[in-house]
């Protein structure tokens, strides 16, 4: 009974069984997380299999190809890819940086250094994988947390 009483087929903003947000566009934002990977291909062959369903795995030939909202990651990262992500893409753009297993201490510190979101030692797709979903996390964390920021004070 309570079922059928608030089923609605019809979508009326600002009511309380509405599916639209009141905010433009908020909607078409909601599309699946693409990760662009760039440098060695073969270190991240298996990452797919780890992703959640829906994600893309995107292959563009350089930074110039990156699309805004992707998650950027440079497999077999250096401080210079990182820094040339930053100076390019916009300031929201995650970058992981994928390193060696066994690289130094301070390649890792360098990346972070340089602006990488996440700095990920090794080659484990499930680990990778696992990263790469708390980055979009943050990403929809953040889009979240802007649109309150950019309400007006009441």
């Amino acid at each position: 009974m309570l079922v059928q009483l608030n089923r609605n087929e019809t979508n009326r903003t600002f009511t309380p069984n509405s599916t639209a947000v009141p905010v433009p566009d908020l909607n078409s934002l909601r599309r699946s997380p693409v990760v662009a990977v760039l440098g060695q291909r073969g270190r991240v062959a298996a990452l797919r299999a780890h992703l959640p369903a829906g994600w893309v795995l995107r292959y563009p030939g350089s930074l110039d190809g990156v699309r805004p909202g992707e998650i950027v990651l440079f497999s077999g990262a250096t401080e210079a890819d990182v820094l040339a992500a930053r100076a390019l893409l916009p300031g929201r753009t995650r970058v992981v940086a994928l390193v060696d297993e066994d690289a130094p201490a301070e390649l890792v510190a360098a990346v972070l250094t340089a602006g990488a979101d996440v700095c990920v030692r090794g080659g484990l797709a499930a680990i990778l994988a696992s990263h790469l979903v708390a980055c979009r996390r943050r990403q929809l964390a953040e889009r979240w947390s802007d649109l309150r920021d950019s309400l007006p004070a009441s």
